[in-house]
């Protein structure tokens, strides 16, 4: 099953699509990676999801990422003698280290590194920003505050700290003991959450060790402020634009994620754009015309991925809402003004040889209208630097490893096919013209063009380019195309 567009979909799970027959029919409505937010998901469950999802990856033949999502560090206030009460503007509120049950006049904060952050002058935003106070004084352990809008506070709303950065990495004891299991149950993709510096994600990395790709969220200044520290250090990028809307103006979200989007493209990292996407399919079955723009202006700026959250993850119409985003980015590829968008975003390429090649083969595909892109790949770096060049010919990633390929499913315009290593330069090229023509990329008489290293099956050393032609056994079937058997996963060294 080919997809007839490039930006990839990604799906939140849960109790609207959790199910086996739901999943599937996800994956059918468009959906190529799935999400497990580890916010609402226990052990078990994660475990049960992951097995329904490898369940339905066998039954379509096709590779589907996983993406693990941590929940990171929830700050909340502490509860209320009468559960909620009313602040007024100008009032002095104080957040302290007393767990007594707070009243009008102050609340226990159980976080004292906060306590210990916050300098005069800094904001504090309660609720999703819907209270905003700003702190007159702080001694370590009590934040006296003045209530600068909103009115009403209760028990446990979370607190935002845009103008303050916490000396706390991005794992939790519940993060470390989540990322342990959905190591062991072998997901493609590690989300951080509240990522505030490059350090934040050493300890993920130094823990995942290979077995499964990073992905930063940008949700805070702080991260902002550290973007191309935060990006290099990444195996891909999330505009988290939830989070990333209470702790940073409104109005500003929108050129931060433009910026995000190309400044993870020009180092060839795939980047996701989340949050509220098809907002109002939760509830009904048609989106907004405000959030089809939205969708579009993710594909037109060249998002790897768009994505659902609750959506599909507890909206009453989860398929539709899949098959809604897949229709939005189909006609979005389509539109005359679309690759020369994407043409003007391209950034010049690394100056290595691989990468070189990468931008000749794009260069070569496009000026003699070839059928594809075909890249062998062991690590994946060849099928991203393929992708980071945004070719307008589909990009066919070979690769004998299936978590390789299940990885790079979330790559922009990438077409992932699990096949045995070729064993010579001849059985490359007739491999790649017979997945090529099987795969309905091409037909007898087309030409495609393949990038690999060689020697073969050394990962990262791109360094060949070669155009073929489909010839006319393209009907023969290699009987081990498409296998998902398992094997040892690489290290994945990114470009740039």
């Amino acid at each position: 099953m080919r997809r007839s567009r490039k930006v990839k979909i990604l799906a939140t799970i849960g109790p609207a699509s959790s199910e086996e027959a739901m999943l599937k029919k996800l994956f059918e409505a468009g959906a190529d990676v799935f999400r497990i937010n580890m916010s609402h998901t226990d052990h078990e469950l994660m475990r049960d999801l992951v097995r329904r999802i490898r369940s339905v990856e066998e039954q379509v033949g096709r590779p589907i990422g996983i993406l693990a999502d941590l929940q990171g560090p929830k700050l909340r206030v502490g509860k209320f003698a009468r559960g909620r009460e009313e602040l007024v503007v100008g009032q002095t509120f104080t957040l302290d280290d007393d767990p007594a049950p707070g009243d009008a006049g102050r609340v226990h904060l159980p976080h004292p590194e906060i306590l210990r952050s916050v300098k005069p002058g800094d904001r504090l935003l309660i609720d999703d920003g819907k209270l905003e106070l700003k702190a007159v004084s702080a001694d370590g352990r009590s934040i006296v505050t003045t209530v600068v809008s909103g009115t009403v506070i209760s028990d446990k709303k979370g607190v935002s700290l845009p103008d303050t950065e916490l000396p706390v990495g991005a794992l939790t004891e519940k993060d470390r003991s989540d990322l342990d299991a959905v190591l062991g149950a072998n997901v493609d993709w590690i989300a951080v959450s509240f990522v505030q510096r490059p350090d934040d994600l050493a300890e993920v990395r130094k823990i995942a060790r290979g077995r499964a790709l990073v992905m930063s969220k940008i949700e805070k200044p702080q991260a902002v402020a550290l973007l191309p520290e935060i990006i290099e250090m990444s195996d891909a990028i999330m505009v988290a634009r939830g989070d990333l809307g209470v702790e940073m103006p409104l109005e500003a979200v929108p050129g931060i994620q433009k910026q995000i989007t190309r400044l993870a493209r020009r180092a060839g990292k795939p980047v996701v754009v989340a949050t509220q996407m098809l907002e109002s399919m939760i509830t009904a079955p048609v989106p907004t015309r405000a959030e089809v723009s939205d969708v579009s202006i993710a594909v037109f700026e060249g998002a790897d991925a768009v994505m659902l959250s609750a959506e599909s993850a507890a909206g009453k119409y989860p398929v539709e809402a899949v098959a809604t985003m897949n229709r939005i980015a189909e006609k979005v590829e389509t539109d005359p003004l679309y690759a020369g968008i994407i043409n003007a975003q391209r950034s010049q390429p690394q100056a290595t040889g691989a990468d070189a090649i990468s931008l000749a083969a794009r260069e070569i595909a496009e000026t003699l209208g070839l059928s594809a892109i075909v890249t062998y790949t062991a690590s994946g770096t060849t099928g991203l630097r393929a992708a980071r060049e945004r070719p307008q010919v589909p990009i066919i990633a070979l690769s004998p490893i299936l978590a390789t390929a299940r990885r790079l499913s979330l790559l922009w315009g990438t077409h992932c096919v699990v096949s045995p290593d070729a064993t010579d330069l001849d059985d490359m090229v007739d491999r790649a013209c017979r997945i090529a023509s099987e795969e309905k990329f091409g037909a007898k008489g087309d030409r495609i063009i393949i990038t690999a290293g060689v020697p073969l099956r050394t990962p990262g050393s791109t360094n060949m380019l070669r155009i073929a032609y489909i010839g006319s056994d393209e009907n023969s079937v290699d009987p081990d195309r498409g296998r998902l058997t398992r094997a040892p996963i690489p290290p994945l060294a990114l470009p740039g």
